[in-house]
């Protein structure tokens, strides 16, 4: 047996709103419990979520109005009741639909009467009020202005902030200070509920860690241009007088789309972050490391070069690489954050065009990147993402959220593709899923991720996300957080056999 912590380790990809649930979408209630139980019972040390903020354009957590705030939305009206915040009567009854899909709106309409509900009995006579009182102080550099800005924003019927009336549009400290009384009951529910879903969501990532399994979190490179981020920061980023973007963010034209990715983020203005020591994204990184003990940087190869394109192109065709910060920006949130023993618990997202100074940024901070087997086939044989081209200090997946499930893969791949397959893993077809996942929890990779629905040998129906597609996304949901213990065992033998266990022979 190993007298040292096995570097090792299996884990499974699920977004909390993929859980089953009562309201509309799953949440941080009993399923997530039993979720974490389940992983423990196959072996698994790690659950990998996507960003926990709160969702934008076509319910993506990769748009939000903050970049720091956790979703309202993922917190549990049952454990309101508990607290004496919601009546018993008010959860009895939930939206109605596919329990296979997240129903937004239905969700949206069902719980937000509720939550304001719970929010404003929260007050000083509640034996939460030193606890949310403590945590709105310690909060109070994002929280405040994240309150401030979707209380504005429901003020002004949804329109960004640039529309806003100039002088809050501006943040000019008189308009700030009547907006600040005028919305008072706005504000206090917003950190309300910023602090319940903190809460539960603590109490969720102790349960996992008391079990063995780190929570790995999602943290994109790129932020919402109507967020309550670019508003009151405005100078990190490359707008204009008015505050609109000049250049975007982006991809070139990849094996997603032909036309390449116009994400419509706004780019940063990198000197003026190193000018502060870089000192928003260290606060950033700080508290997406008090939310999960690993955090995957999505699009790493931005810190390299980005896609910059014209707000005003009809496609991200006629984009430009521009150099990124660089190491010098990972030793920033080295020197804040890390420590001279140990490295940052941070995992580098490499996918993408991926050239040499993207490779000797990966080399210089030490980071582990990623390989995905659904890149690895129909091309040669020194394609990076191939097993036998893996590294130790790596995170292999089958398929990201990004992909489709590795059935619906297979089914869309070419017959080149699919033989370069068979030859590889000398198999045939009628465990393909299943073989994909044993070549990954085989690699010589530390860890290694297996997207639920690849674990139950889901089709396209189950895809979570497809990049360039604006709606239509995200809705997946388990109907149980158990999986069939079939699945259980086979999972757990594989994990036992390659060496993925906590502890093994």
């Amino acid at each position: 047996m190993r007298d040292t912590p096995n570097p090792r380790r299996a884990g499974v990809l699920l977004h909390p709103t993929s859980l089953p649930g009562p309201h509309g979408a799953g949440d941080l209630g009993a399923p997530a419990y039993r979720f974490v139980e389940w992983l423990e019972s196959a072996s698994c040390r790690a659950w990998q979520v996507l960003p926990l903020v709160p969702p934008g354009a076509g319910h993506s957590p990769y748009s939000s109005g903050s970049a720091f705030a956790m979703s309202p939305w993922l917190i549990d009206l049952h454990a309101l009741v508990g607290l004496g915040l919601l009546g018993e009567e008010a959860v009895t009854d939930g939206p109605k639909g596919d329990p296979s899909r997240v129903d937004f709106d239905a969700m949206f309409a069902y719980k937000a009467p509720r939550l304001a509900r719970a929010a404003d009995a929260l007050t000083a006579d509640h034996a939460l009020w030193p606890e949310f009182v403590a945590f709105s102080a310690t909060e109070a550099a994002w929280l405040d202005d994240a309150a401030l800005f979707f209380a504005l924003k429901a003020e002004h019927d949804r329109q960004p902030w640039w529309q806003w009336p100039a002088a809050e549009r501006d943040r000019a400290p008189e308009a700030m200070a009547a907006a600040r009384q005028r919305l008072a009951p706005e504000l206090h529910r917003g950190r309300a509920l910023q602090y319940l879903v903190a809460r539960q969501w603590r109490r969720v990532r102790a349960y996992a860690n008391s079990k063995g399994i780190e929570i790995i979190g999602d943290l994109p490179i790129y932020v919402d241009a109507d967020s309550a981020d670019v508003w009151a920061n405005r100078d990190l980023f490359a707008l204009d007088a008015q505050g609109q973007r000049t250049e975007v963010a982006g991809v070139p034209p990849d094996g997603f789309s032909a036309t390449g990715q116009m994400w419509g983020n706004p780019l940063y203005r990198w000197e003026v972050s190193a000018a502060s020591g870089h000192s928003w994204w260290i606060e950033r990184v700080r508290r997406a490391l008090a939310l999960h003990d690993r955090v995957r940087i999505d699009h790493f190869r931005g810190f390299s070069a980005y896609w910059a394109v014209p707000a005003d192109a009809p496609d991200a065709r006629t984009g430009r690489w521009v150099q990124g910060p660089g190491a010098a920006f990972f030793q920033a949130l080295r020197d804040a954050l890390g420590s001279a023993d140990a490295p940052l618990p941070i995992l580098a997202e490499d996918l993408g065009v991926i050239d040499a100074g993207v490779l000797d940024l990966l080399a210089a901070t030490g980071l582990p990147g990623m390989h995905v087997l659904q890149f690895a086939f129909g091309a040669t044989s020194d394609n990076l993402y191939l097993p036998h081209n893996h590294r130790k200090n790596g995170v292999v997946y089958p398929g990201t959220h990004d992909n489709d499930t590795t059935l619906g893969w297979w089914f869309s791949a070419d017959e080149h593709t699919r033989n370069h397959v068979r030859r590889y893993f000398n198999i045939g077809d009628h465990d393909l899923v299943w073989d994909v996942i044993k070549a990954a929890i085989a690699s010589v990779c530390d860890t290694a991720i297996v997207a639920v629905q690849d674990l139950m040998a889901l089709d396209s129906a189950a895809r979570m996300n497809t990049p360039g597609q604006a709606q239509g996304n995200w809705a997946w949901r388990l109907t149980d957080p158990t999986l069939h213990p079939h699945i259980t065992e086979r999972l757990r033998g594989l994990i036992e056999l390659f060496g993925r266990a906590a502890e093994h022979i």
